[in-house]
C-alpha cells in the first residue's frame, strides 16, 4: 500500500512539473508606429515569465521568443492594436 502511494505521489509530480513547463515558439511582429515602449514591455513580459528572446528582427519591428500559453494571451491582450502573433514553425510549398 505505501509503495503504490509513493509511485502515485512521484507521478503527479512529475505530471505538474511538465505541464507547467510547456513554451510554445512564436514571433510577434508590430507595425510600424508601435511605440519602442510597447515592444519592451512585452520583452520584458515574457523574460519575466521564464521565456526566452530566440531572435530580434531588424528590418521589421518584432522578435521571436519561446513562451508559456498563460504569458502569450497576456501579451496579446496588452498589444492587440499593434501586435501580430503566429506560431513559429516550419512551411512549405510542397507536402512533405
Amino acid at each position: 500500500m505505501k509503495f503504490s502511494g509513493l509511485i502515485l505521489g512521484a507521478l503527479a509530480l512529475v505530471s505538474g512539473a511538465i505541464a507547467v513547463d510547456i513554451q510554445k515558439s512564436v514571433i510577434i511582429t508590430y507595425k510600424e508606429n508601435t511605440p519602442d515602449s510597447v515592444i519592451q514591455q512585452d520583452k520584458k513580459a515574457i523574460l519575466d515569465d521564464g521565456g526566452v528572446i530566440t531572435h530580434e528582427y531588424t528590418l521589421m519591428k518584432g522578435f521571436s521568443a519561446k513562451v508559456n500559453a498563460k504569458t502569450l494571451e497576456s501579451v496579446s491582450a496588452s498589444s492587440e492594436s499593434y501586435a501580430t502573433i503566429e506560431e513559429d514553425k516550419v512551411v512549405s510549398t510542397f507536402d512533405i
